[in-house]
């Protein structure tokens, strides 16, 4: 089996925790310039692009300003940081509760994604941890829904990141989580939920479907009170949203979820209010690089549980 060959390092350093853009020129392509590629792939626009080509900020594996009249290179690679979209600050910190030479164990808070995807980049778990431990090789193991807030595991050298992927793809973390939802005290708990979910690209809901299960969850019941109760949700499986699906199909959606049972309107930028109630609580697993157990537990209080008035207000 032919091995790819991995692409050249970045000429271009990482700005404000970002990793600047990598375009490799495809083979089998033939465009005139790198130019007229560009403006075809990106939906930047052909000013915005003649624009970074005259300022130099577009260039090759060594680093030199791409010419606009650049010839096209099947196979040849690109760089350019592009312009960060206007973000909201997230107002709350990412904790970080281990460091090693291995990994960074975080403490996310609601509402900041873990990876730069979309709208939401610089504002993001990964970029702060790069800025503020000063660790630009950092990457995620894994990913944690943006209003999910809770426990992700980063990894600190690029060569040993998919060994620690392997982890979550082969099933070898223990993870928890917990909820606050509405009581229901004829709601048989605890128990284990299977069914299939399917996420459509493009559709914010994920839905479940006839067919094989693919998500199995168990749920149970922690304590209760005033209508409301505490929840501890295991996954057995990592489908998109699953919890959040699994407990809005027991009748007891979770708690400030803007997509089940059903979608909601976007808050406004800045509505900071009424996170989702959901939180990865525990994350257990043995390091696949240094051989020890590693168990650690967010600290973190779910408001509608520790300060009902104060979430809801």
């Amino acid at each position: 089996m032919r091995r790819r060959t991995p692409p050249p390092p970045s000429p271009l350093p990482q700005r404000d925790g970002i990793d600047p853009v990598r375009v490799r020129l495809p083979a089998g392509d033939a465009w005139p310039t790198v130019r007229d590629h560009l403006v075809a792939r990106l939906a930047a626009g052909a000013d915005v692009i003649d624009a970074m080509l005259d300022a130099g900020r577009i260039v090759d594996a060594a680093g030199r300003p791409v010419p606009s009249d650049m010839p096209y290179t099947p196979g040849a690679y690109v760089w350019f940081h592009r312009e960060l979209p206007h973000e909201e600050r997230v107002p709350f910190a990412v904790d970080v509760v281990y460091q090693d030479e291995h990994v960074v164990v975080a403490d996310k808070p609601h509402f900041l994604a873990t990876t730069p995807r979309g709208s939401h980049v610089a504002e993001t778990a990964l970029a702060r941890l790069r800025r503020e431990l000063g660790v630009p090789t950092l990457g995620a193991a894994h990913r944690l829904d943006r209003l999910t807030a809770g426990l992700v595991l980063f990894t600190v050298r690029p060569q040993e990141r998919g060994a620690y992927q392997s982890l979550f793809r082969d099933r070898r973390v223990a993870k928890e989580y917990e909820a606050v939802a509405r009581y229901d005290p004829a709601l048989d708990l605890p128990r284990v939920v299977r069914s299939r979910i399917v996420k459509e690209r493009g559709v914010l809901a994920a839905r479940e479907v006839e067919g094989e299960p693919n998500a199995v969850s168990r749920v149970e019941l922690l304590a209760h009170r005033d209508g409301r109760a505490r929840y501890r949700l295991t996954p057995r499986t990592g489908q998109t949203h699953q919890l959040r699906v699994h407990m809005s199909a027991l009748g007891v959606p979770i708690l400030g979820d803007p997509l089940y049972p059903v979608v909601t309107d976007p808050v406004p930028a800045g509505d900071f209010r009424r996170p989702l109630q959901l939180l990865a609580r525990v994350l257990e697993f043995t390091d696949p690089v240094t051989g020890r157990e590693h168990r650690f537990v967010s600290p973190r209080a779910l408001r509608a549980w520790s300060s009902y008035d104060d979430w809801a207000g």
